[in-house]
């Protein structure tokens, strides 16, 4: 079961089942733990295979045992995400755990993911279960509807789920490239049903920089 502990720690009551968090984020645990060093982009083989060609390094940690253990990552916040079968899509860099209930992979994220400075693929986590993201200040959940799309500056964009569309979109000008543009070159679009998290942060983008 996971639970926030104050808006920077997240702790998981354990009962023999697997908990996988990143690498190195435990900060503290009672009763007895055991610690195994897994990699990111998903399961087995395929996993091995989608790792060397989508260049998703992510190191995770499998936790089993009983007890609690407590997880942060650079005094991040962090956010709960409950999944009901329905997949989240999140930077591996954001994703600081997921319980046992929960497959992980990779998908092509293709310009949006250049954009962000993030390679061109993303962390997929689908089943039923609950995730632990990170962002660098706290989060806010936006919906996205068909009657009301929403656009994320790449920067601050953390992770979504849902039945939601995305899309890159471009607003370089004349103007822009005489360096007199709005800062704002590129922004990513979500058309659809779901939830976008956005952080009050923004990391540097190639968009950033045009």
């Amino acid at each position: 079961m996971f639970r926030l502990q104050g808006s920077k720690v997240l702790a998981v009551d354990v009962t023999g089942d697997a908990v996988k968090a990143k690498n190195g984020s435990m900060v503290a645990y009672d009763g007895q733990m055991a610690f195994k060093k897994l990699s990111g982009g998903g399961e087995g083989v395929r996993g091995m295979v989608t790792r060397r060609l989508t260049g998703e390094q992510m190191t995770v940690m499998e936790v089993r045992g009983h007890g609690t253990c407590w997880f942060a990552d650079r005094a991040s916040e962090i956010n709960l995400v409950g999944l009901q079968g329905d997949k989240l899509y999140v930077e591996s860099s954001n994703l600081l755990a997921t319980d046992a209930g929960l497959r992980t992979g990779t998908t092509f994220t293709g310009l949006r993911g250049a954009s962000q400075g993030n390679g061109l693929f993303t962390t997929t986590v689908e089943g039923h279960g609950q995730a632990a993201i990170t962002s660098d200040g706290p989060a806010v959940v936006l919906r996205v509807s068909a009657q009301y799309p929403l656009t994320v500056d790449p920067g601050a964009y953390i992770a979504h789920q849902g039945t939601v569309r995305q899309s890159l979109q471009s607003g370089v000008t004349f103007r822009t490239l005489l360096g007199e543009g709005g800062g704002e070159a590129f922004q990513m679009r979500f058309e659809g049903d779901g939830l976008v998290y956005v952080q009050p942060s923004e990391r540097n983008t190639i968009a950033g920089d045009v």
